[in-house]
């Protein structure tokens, strides 16, 4: 059988099962590479090590920085082209017990990739009218909420995330933005420091009133919502309208700002060229899913409360 290596995403699984606590993977690219080879060398089942080989740091960064370079870049063909191996890391993944959150966030990445190429291969007219329909790649995101199943923890986050939302003066139609963001997940956490349902990282969570240590706010679902909720206002009140809102929460103010006044636009449509291949899948998918779950067009949100 042809020997496989273990892709980063799913090293840190291979300490399932043993009696020795997991872990957790290190912030650094360095340690989080030294710590999987830990693991692998130390509980790895002999069948496992049979079928996999754990890779060179060579092979660690080429394929860390190729799935970074490909959400940073405009080219929705590099992220197409990244799925067949993504695919596989998936898999790997899943069958190792004990990273389901990082799983959870590959999962999200393939979904991605899988849009990429979907648009590469049938490249939508240009976009025109008022939004949604003016949000490029939003009908290709549309197509694939509506075949989605809702997350089975929906029914119990839900009430919870739209009451923050609500509370925040924000549209509760938008706390779907957390299925978009982690599959409604609480415990969700990306390679980059990301966690919980929102994804925020530890620097947005402490500038906005979050912990991250014991315990780690961002997997409370309220405090974490009201957070999000609270972030969104402020962008939506700095940009005028909710995709920009969005693509700001994705992307980054600083870098969304900079775009606009570059091109002179006011709209998403005008700058989604320029931006992160990720936020260009992003912000129609959340669009999408808003509709979807809740019937209601992002055009007919109002603005921030309060």
């Amino acid at each position: 059988m042809r020997i496989r290596w273990i892709t980063w995403f799913a090293v840190g699984a291979l300490a399932a099962g043993a009696e020795t606590p997991q872990p957790k993977p290190a912030s650094e690219s360095d340690d989080l590479y030294e710590l999987g080879q830990q693991l692998f060398d130390q509980y790895a089942p002999p069948e496992v090590k049979a079928d996999y080989a754990f890779p060179t740091k060579e092979q660690w960064d080429q394929f860390a920085i190729r799935v970074q370079r490909s959400l940073e870049n405009d080219s929705l063909e590099d992220l197409a082209a990244l799925e067949p191996e993504a695919r596989s890391a998936l898999a790997a993944t899943r069958a190792l017990p004990g990273y389901e959150d990082y799983a959870g966030w590959l999962q999200i990445r393939m979904d991605e990739m899988d849009a990429a190429k979907q648009a590469v291969s049938h490249p939508e007219p240009s976009v025109t009218g008022r939004p949604p329909s003016a949000i490029p790649l939003y009908a290709l995101w549309l197509s694939r909420e509506r075949n989605r199943p809702v997350p089975a923890s929906a029914a119990e986050l839900m009430p919870v995330l739209r009451a923050a939302f609500t509370a925040e003066g924000v549209p509760p139609e938008l706390a779907w933005l957390a299925e978009a963001e982690s599959t409604l997940n609480t415990g969700a956490r990306s390679p980059s420091g990301a966690s919980g349902l929102f994804q925020l990282m530890p620097d947005t969570a402490h500038a906005l009133g979050l912990s991250t240590f014991l315990p780690d706010d961002r997997a409370n679902p309220e405090k974490s919502a009201r957070a999000a909720a609270h972030l969104l206002a402020t962008l939506q009140a700095r940009f005028g309208n909710w995709p920009l809102a969005l693509a700001a929460y994705n992307a980054g103010e600083g870098r969304l700002s900079r775009l606009l006044a570059s091109r002179g636009v006011r709209d998403f449509a005008g700058v989604a060229s320029a931006l992160p291949v990720e936020t260009r899948m992003y912000v129609p998918k959340v669009c999408a899913l808003v509709e979807v779950r809740t019937g209601t067009s992002i055009e007919n949100l109002g603005p921030p409360r309060g």
